[in-house]
């Protein structure tokens, strides 16, 4: 069980290790090191594209020290060589971030060390593209600092020219404006964001990676968001943030593939603001339920799921001490995120483990809280300034 629990390293651990690879390559140790995590969502998934309403909660922390352009791109667990060479997607996410940086950048190195899984719905791509700018911003002030809903729109940009990923805002949003012991409530037509407090010493997140990702994933996102434009389009609507089940049943659509993909957004809509009340009241049963009821929607009505993820909430959701599990990030594999009681946790795991270990495949644990968002920790006066 030891090795496939892939403990997360504290923020001092990583710290260790991303001066220690920056010392190995340029000789010397980095003035800087920046912090921003990834995120898991709780509840409100397939929602940003469609100016839904999303929860977003933030464990995982992707790290860039300062530095001459030496890319190494996050691994995919603690087990791994951190010295790994960025792939070319890796790399454009920076090439994206400096372009649309708000002034022109000098030569600078830089060294990557990460806990956020590649290709696992956690966000890598946007902890990576914040973390970016953050240095940017130490390096190569602007005269008038950007906000950070406008960080976070550069960064959305960069995925969308360099990458080639139609992503919404939540990724960016979380890892910018994250704040400790709070989930993160996005409203994505206005850009406002709610902090909402998470702190019970009994509850914790459990992240499981399924490592196994279909590749139906990068071609059927931007399918999803045609279907939902569609959707809306039929009843009439700017959005599907404005349509509710009635205007649904009244449009008459006849395609049940593009009904149904509208019948989730709609229902996980309603589901984050039940949420919402269930975190003020502490209800973690209603939270978890609506947990189950989204990923039963992701299953059936959006279509995102496969055998693997299922199997994994299935297991979580039958054991003792789970409040509720369901798919989290893009879909069609990735990771499962459950709300369990921290007294139960160890048997969880073991029980997922026990259930869907196979030769082929294992899975990967994060028990995680809420952390808090980017953030610079400079070397030169050893202060921790944190910029949310």
């Amino acid at each position: 069980m030891e090795d496939c629990l892939g403990r997360t390293a504290s923020l001092e651990e990583l710290h260790h290790e991303v001066e220690s690879l920056f010392l190995r390559e340029f000789g010397c140790k980095p003035d800087s090191v920046v912090y921003a995590p990834g995120r898991v969502n709780i509840i409100g998934e397939h929602t940003d594209y469609n100016d839904g309403r999303q929860r977003r909660h933030h464990p995982l922390n992707a790290r860039l020290a300062q530095g001459h352009l030496l890319f190494l791109c996050p691994i995919l667990n603690r087990n791994d060589a951190t010295g790994l060479n960025a792939s070319r997607t890796g790399a454009n996410y920076v090439k994206g971030v400096l372009v649309n940086y708000k002034r022109l950048c000098g030569a600078f190195n830089s060294a990557i060390v990460s806990t956020v899984p590649l290709g696992g719905g956690l966000s890598s791509s946007a902890a990576l593209e914040v973390a970016t700018y953050t240095l940017l911003e130490q390096l190569f002030p602007i005269d008038h600092p950007v906000t950070p809903v406008e960080k976070a729109l550069a960064c959305q940009e960069a995925e969308h020219v360099y990458a080639n990923v139609p992503c919404g805002i939540m990724d960016q949003f979380v890892s910018v404006m994250a704040t400790e012991n709070h989930l993160l409530c996005i409203d994505c037509e206005s850009m406002r964001v709610t902090q909402v407090p998470f702190q019970n010493p009994h509850v914790v997140v459990l992240i499981t990676n399924s490592n196994v990702r279909h590749n139906l994933g990068s071609s059927e996102y931007p399918v999803r968001r045609q279907q939902c434009e569609a959707a809306s389009k039929a009843m009439g609507k700017r959005s599907l943030r404005l349509c509710t089940l009635e205007d649904l049943e009244a449009a008459g659509i006849e395609d049940e593939t593009i009904k149904r993909r509208a019948h989730h957004v709609i229902s996980e809509n309603a589901r984050v603001q039940q949420a919402i009340e269930s975190l003020k009241t502490t209800d973690y049963y209603r939270l978890g339920a609506l947990m189950n009821e989204s990923h039963a929607s992701l299953r059936e009505d959006f279509a995102v799921s496969c055998p693997e993820i299922d199997l994994l909430v299935d297991i979580a959701q039958r054991q003792p001490g789970v409040y509720g599990s369901r798919i989290t990030g893009g879909g069609f594999g990735g990771c499962t995120v459950t709300l369990v009681k921290r007294s139960h946790v160890d048997d969880l795991m073991k029980a997922i483990y026990d259930g869907y270990a196979s030769p082929e495949r294992r899975p990967n644990f994060y028990v995680c809280n809420a952390s808090g968002g980017q953030r610079l920790e400079s070397h030169k006066g050893r202060s921790c300034i944190h910029t949310v």
